[in-house]
């Protein structure tokens, strides 16, 4: 895989006017582009039909977390829409991505599980009453979804060596949280480099901000695609 393909793009903007504005900026750079939910609330499905008829591919991150039979009816109509990765939270349980991953129609659309959100630490995760170890958390958490039969999990780099040693090489692992060399970390308390993440074992990586809000959003994408290609 290229470093193209292993780009997403985070659309995390409030209207559809600026998520255009980027893509037609961004197009044939990155590999695939991560609808939030802060534009699907803004702008629903519409969206996503517009991204994925123009021949773009798409990640629906909404971290579907409800009932089992909730999450397996979100995930089937995700994937009617064209999508190419939809996530669920893991902390949903094993039952809940069974259903998950029951439900989806044979249209290639990969599913994914968020183990740790990237802007939780040790402090964070004691406050929830959750284990003050996010490593053993995401490593914990990952293992349920590799049982359930997801394709993968979404995590911070930093813990993708202890993905790839519970779960093998086969396993998706998108990792958020990615920040280019001697940028700020922003609201990340568990991020890495681009050339880090790769080096770690990452397959996708999704950078947002970074890219988005610089004055040149194709030239800040261009940047860190060089700086993956270094890694490689």
């Amino acid at each position: 895989m290229n470093a193209r393909d292993r780009l997403v793009v985070a659309l995390d903007v409030p209207t559809p006017a600026e998520a255009t504005a980027l893509v037609e900026r961004l197009a044939g750079l990155v590999g695939m582009f991560k609808v939030g939910s802060q534009l699907f609330t803004a702008a629903g499905p519409d969206v996503v039909r517009g991204l994925v008829g123009r021949g773009e591919k798409v990640f629906l991150d909404l971290k579907y977390h409800d009932i089992p039979n909730t999450v397996a009816g979100a995930v089937s109509a995700a994937c009617r829409l064209g999508v190419s990765l939809v996530d669920v939270h893991a902390l949903g349980g094993k039952a809940m991505m069974e259903a998950a991953a029951g439900a989806m129609p044979a249209m290639g659309t990969r599913l994914v599980a968020i183990t740790v959100l990237t802007s939780h630490d040790a402090a964070g995760l004691a406050e929830l009453g959750l284990p003050a170890d996010p490593p053993a958390s995401v490593r914990r958490l990952a293992l349920l979804a590799h049982a359930a039969q997801l394709d993968g999990v979404v995590a911070s780099p930093q813990e993708v060596p202890i993905i790839r040693e519970a779960c093998g090489t086969d396993f998706l692992v998108v990792t958020p949280g990615i920040r280019p060399a001697g940028a700020k970390a922003g609201d990340q308390a568990r991020a890495a480099t681009p050339a880090a993440a790769l080096a770690a074992g990452a397959d996708l990586l999704v950078v947002g901000r970074p890219i988005t809000e610089a004055d040149d959003p194709a030239a800040a994408a261009r940047a860190i695609l060089r700086e993956m290609e270094g890694a490689g």
